[in-house]
């Protein structure tokens, strides 16, 4: 009966043992290997953040250009973003002026005068003497840009006459020969 006893107390003790090792395997198991798969899902939720691409943004832009005679224009036009690289590289010649969350205006000095003075500008003389630009025929009402007094006393009568009557704008170039031409008889009185 003693060895009875014995073996039952190693029995137990190994039936002991063997309990915590199992609780212990479990335990461990829970801790570690869930752990792991808790971070395996942190991770990849991670790599999938990381790795999300936005998609295309649409904004609102603006161009702005500053002609030589000072007139401005306004085009306006709505831009998908692909890529921000691609975009700032389309826009490299341009600078920007203003921008928010959904818009941005760029402006740009163009080394021309205006399409409307191409189109549709005259030089003038005002009935102050001073030259000036108009849009159409010269009329006082319809002044787009002044430059200076002119001496009309200076004038040949034909320069003065083709000033009443509207020289048009036809170029760059014939612009600023007129200015050129018409500088000659600026008025000393500034």
């Amino acid at each position: 009966m003693k060895l009875q006893r014995t073996q039952r107390k190693h029995i137990f003790s190994l039936l002991l043992s063997l309990t915590l090792i199992v609780m212990g395997f479990t335990l461990w198991n829970t801790t570690v290997i869930e752990g792991s798969q808790t971070k395996s899902y942190n991770q990849k939720q991670a790599e999938s953040e990381a790795y999300q691409v936005m998609g295309p943004q649409t904004i609102n832009v603006i161009l702005e250009r500053v002609y030589l005679d000072g007139e401005k224009s306004e085009e306006r036009i709505q831009e998908t973003i692909w890529s921000m690289e691609d975009f700032w590289a389309y826009y490299e010649d341009w600078n920007l002026v203003d921008q928010s969350e959904n818009k941005m205006i760029f402006r740009k000095e163009v080394n021309d005068i205006s399409p409307l003075l191409k189109v549709n500008g005259y030089f003038g003389i005002t009935e102050d003497g001073i030259l000036s630009i108009y849009e159409g025929q010269p009329n006082e009402e319809r002044v787009i840009q002044s430059f200076f007094q002119l001496d009309t006393a200076k004038l040949k009568s034909r320069q003065h006459s083709e000033l009443r009557k509207g020289i048009p704008v036809q170029d760059l170039k014939h612009y600023e020969e007129v200015l050129q031409v018409f500088g000659q008889y600026k008025s000393a009185q500034m």
